[in-house]
């Protein structure tokens, strides 16, 4: 059975439709829904349809309850600048969708005992770990699983730790890794097979200006959208874009 693994989709419906173009039995979702993204209605609709599991990200539960979406700082103000979007497009019943999704889920695949969870083990929403062997070997070494699947950090990797493994699929909808391509895995019979798949940024593009959102913001999402890296540093906004 194949299994395709997405995270961090952030309201790019456009990336969204292309990955789904990837042949698969099951579909997981290691949160993120929303945020940033022009089309956050449209992607938790298509998400709720079609996926098996969905775990919560930082930006879902932001959408869901109100709370903070505890990003960096450098990417707060991006956040802030789309979020009203989430509260027009979705509507009360789908943010309580959101807010109540499970933070941590643990499934058997392909016979190994798999935890999939948006951040890390410790701390399911906020911490940025990537591929740090120590960190993650602290993470995961009294975990009863084989595989540990995560999102957040928006860059793809595999670690394998001893008897253990932690996977990131890296970012549908905004990549940060230099290629911007949507970032996607398909687990299947124990092994994992990173892809991407081209999709039309422009049309990402094109619905970021027509939300009327700040225009620096949609100028510097628009950049990362199509580089795949984040901007330089903007005068008068806090860090880097």
């Amino acid at each position: 059975m194949k299994t395709l693994v997405i995270s961090d989709i952030h309201g790019n419906l456009a990336a969204l439709e292309a990955v789904a173009a990837e042949p698969h039995d099951r579909l997981i979702c290691l949160g993120d829904l929303v945020g940033y993204g022009p089309q956050p209605g449209p992607c938790v609709r298509w998400v709720r349809a079609h996926a098996a599991l969905v775990v919560q990200g930082n930006h879902d539960r932001a959408l869901g309850d109100g709370s903070p979406a505890g990003c960096r700082a450098e990417f707060q103000w991006l956040a802030d600048a789309l979020a009203p979007l989430g509260q027009a497009q979705l509507s009360r019943e789908e943010r309580a969708y959101l807010a109540g999704l499970p933070r941590s889920a643990v499934r058997e695949l392909d016979g190994t005992r798999c935890l999939f969870v948006h951040a890390t083990p410790g701390d399911p929403l906020y911490r940025y770990l990537g591929p740090d062997r120590a960190a993650w070997e602290a993470e995961v070494e009294s975990l009863d699983v084989g595989l540990v699947m995560v999102g957040h950090t928006h860059l793809p990797f595999e670690l394998a730790l001893g008897g253990k493994r932690v996977i990131n699929p890296g970012s549908v909808g905004q990549p940060k890794d230099g290629d911007p391509r949507a970032a996607y895995a398909v687990l299947e019979n124990g092994a994992c097979r990173f892809g991407r798949m081209p999709y039309d940024v422009e049309r990402t593009v094109e619905e970021l200006q027509a939300t009327g959102a700040d225009r620096d913001a949609v100028a510097d999402l628009s950049l990362l959208l199509r580089t795949g890296r984040t901007p330089p540093p903007r005068t008068g906004r806090p860090g880097r874009a």
